[in-house]
């Protein structure tokens, strides 16, 4: 029974999850942590940072009277809010009629499964393709790589040859590989998106130095409208455009407008290839922009000036200046030192912007972390590590299949039913499993393609942190959903824009000069960057009002959590811990509400189908009580979440989020 507690503490660690959880910013992961006792629990490498985080941390609350109370709140509601969604969603509900034609035949005997979320339904239909997928590229690239030519790499130390050697290597299959894969998706749509690619391309490496930032933003932004309102540039309407006439009732087709509906035909695997074309476009700027920011790295230090010669003549010389050892860079490292500028190839662009596992979804990869990885593998990938990442992803889908399969809430809320039928526990469980199952639906795809490249020993970033379950605070929420498009935002959004009114710059990234702000000045330029990110976050998911007012939404929610920030500073209540906790409990609840609200808006209910919930859930004295009940368990629910951060930061783990 303890080896199984054990290795399930291990399976459910952060350093499973992600090196760059548990090991400092500064210092690079442990290879064999995977394989010690006790790595689930420690960072990979503990310095003077880390011990004063678990120096600062209180002392645990887990055996005290309080939590035991907690803890029978857990044991007795937790099961009671499974049986009331799935009474809901039961044969003998009155609405069951409204949405039963949205059910298939499930696996599970005598279960029908809600398969109703297309974009959800596109990977769960697809899995085993996928799986064949996973085998089958990392076995191509291993056998490709035994019958390789070797590069010529002169008089290189030992360290770089053998760099340069897996850098030419992988960088040539993953262009081959890329090429062939585009072709299979998107068949004869690939010439429109190696026409995007060419000309950002252009962009980044001809134009004059001075416009290429804003003319790669300008371009990308340019595409992403045009992706949605061309509807992927179809060759029949243009064709149609060209023979007037042509497209009249009873007017026969030409011979240019029937060859372009021939080709349109032929799509590939995935003919509408510009809906998930949006996360290449972030790929698209990474290039451009890393590349930009590479010129002027040397300028940033004198010790780092040396970056250019060294890393063709003496690399093990100049990491042995800057005392790090090219092969176990940290992941602040590999993405703030740029690639060497002959790194900026065309083949290297196309092998890092068409990279299979990453390219349908992510998560997303810096070019500068891209070609470090494929230089030196990161240490972060063993073959322990990956197991245990793989059966957690097994674990993970086998969830998604379970609640699929009792809890029909994205088929109810797709039917649109009379609310009025549900009790307000069954509405507030309906919507509290929705957002749940957007998580989830959001959550497998990311591990799935993180789980692919880790097998083909690329580390990208974990999209997702905590659970959705696991989250009080709005600036910490986004922090950790879809961190990689996060960790992208930060450095190519957020901080160019100045971040909070202070903080780091990118590498090569010229100092803003307007001088740093402070006080309730900082505060403002910090929601006003917040609100153009999010603004920017909405459109790059969908351009339509629904997510634009999710985005303005999560904004405007921010707010009260910046202003309880100011008016109740943690510093002030150092005497008064415990007062402090409850005070910060009662502001948490507000959050989690507000942030459940954003999100059904941008992703469930819309405002319409908001509004008839909260009429619900709000219309009767039995109604109110009930949401009074639910601000006190989620109350307990934060304490528990404020607790689980604390034993984090015990271990010296502060991640923010």
């Amino acid at each position: 029974m303890a080896s199984l507690f054990t290795w399930l503490r291990r399976l459910y660690s952060l350093d499973t999850l992600d090196t760059r959880f548990t090991a400092t910013a500064i210092t690079p992961a442990n290879p064999n942590s995977s394989s010690s006792s006790n790595s689930d629990t420690r960072p990979a490498a503990k310095d003077a940072r880390a011990n004063s985080i678990a120096q600062n941390a209180r002392a645990s609350l887990w055996r005290t009277p309080e939590f035991f109370i907690y803890y029978l709140f857990f044991i007795i509601l937790v099961p009671l809010m499974f049986k009331t969604v799935i009474d809901a969603s039961k044969e003998s509900n009155p609405a069951y009629a409204a949405y039963s034609d949205l059910l298939s035949p499930g696996w599970i005997p005598g279960r029908l499964v809600d398969n109703s979320d297309a974009q959800y339904a596109s990977v769960r239909d697809n899995i085993p393709y996928l799986f064949l997928l996973l085998i089958a590229h990392p076995l191509a690239r291993r056998v490709y790589q035994s019958f390789a030519s070797r590069p010529n790499v002169g008089t290189k130390s030992p360290v770089a040859a053998a760099g340069e050697v897996q850098l030419d290597q992988r960088m040539r299959f993953d262009f081959a590989f890329g090429m062939i894969f585009i072709v299979a998706l998107h068949g004869i749509s690939a010439l429109k998106v190696f026409l995007i690619l060419f000309i950002n391309y252009r962009i980044g490496k001809s134009l004059p130095r001075a416009y290429v930032p804003a003319a790669t933003w300008t371009f990308n932004l340019s595409i992403l409208f045009a992706n949605e309102l061309l509807g992927g540039y179809q060759l029949e309407p243009i064709a149609m455009f060209l023979s007037p006439g042509s497209g009249t009732p009873g007017e026969k087709a030409t011979l240019l407008v029937q060859w372009a509906r021939s080709l349109d035909d032929m799509g590939g695997i995935m003919p509408r290839w510009e809906v998930l074309f949006k996360v290449t476009v972030l790929r698209l700027i990474s290039f451009n922009m890393d590349y930009y920011w590479s010129v002027d790295y040397p300028a940033a230090s004198p010790i780092e000036a040396l970056v250019a010669y060294f890393v063709d003549h003496q690399l093990t010389e100049f990491y042995k200046k800057k005392q790090l050892d090219p092969a176990t860079l940290s992941d602040r490292d590999r993405v703030k030192i740029p690639a060497e500028p002959t790194a900026f190839t065309p083949r290297n662009y196309v092998a890092y912007i068409l990279y299979s596992p990453l390219y349908l979804a992510g998560p997303i990869l810096t070019f500068n972390d891209y070609a470090s990885q494929q230089r030196y593998t990161a240490p972060s990938v063993t073959c322990t590590r990956t197991i245990l990442y793989g059966v957690r992803f097994f674990l993970t889908f086998l969830c998604m299949e379970l609640i699929l399969h009792y809890i029909y809430a994205v088929a109810i809320s797709k039917a649109s039913p009379n609310w009025s039928i549900f009790t307000p526990g069954q509405l507030s469980m309906l919507a509290f499993f929705n957002l749940h199952i957007i998580w989830l639906k959001l959550l497998i795809p990311w591990r799935f393609f993180r789980l692919w490249a880790l097998v083909d020993g690329i580390d990208p970033p974990e999209n997702m942190v905590r659970c959705m379950s696991n989250n009080y605070s709005a600036f910490a929420f986004w922090r950790g959903w879809h961190r990689s498009f996060n960790r992208w935002i930060v450095r190519y959004i957020y901080i160019p824009l100045g971040g909070g009114g202070g903080g780091h710059r990118p590498a090569g990234a010229k100092p803003s000069s307007s001088p740093p702000s402070s006080g309730l000045m900082s505060k403002a330029l910090q929601i006003r960057n917040f609100l153009l990110v999010f603004t920017f976050v909405a459109l790059w998911h969908d351009i339509n009002l629904r997510l634009l007012m999710w985005g303005w939404l999560v904004t405007l929610f921010v707010l009260p959590e910046a202003l309880a920030g100011m008016m109740f500073p943690a510093k002030r209540w150092r005497s008064r811990p415990t007062a402090y906790r409850v005070l910060s409990g009662v502001g948490s609840v507000a959050n989690v509400l507000m942030m459940m609200i954003a999100n059904l808006v941008g992703f469930a209910l819309g405002l319409d189908g908001l509004k008839d919930l909260l009429a619900g859930l709000t219309g009767s004295y039995a109604g109110l009580a009930y949401m009074f009940s639910c601000c006190v368990v989620l109350f307990v629910g934060v304490q528990v979440m404020f607790e689980i951060r604390e034993d984090e930061l015990r271990m010296g783990i502060n991640l923010k989020c």
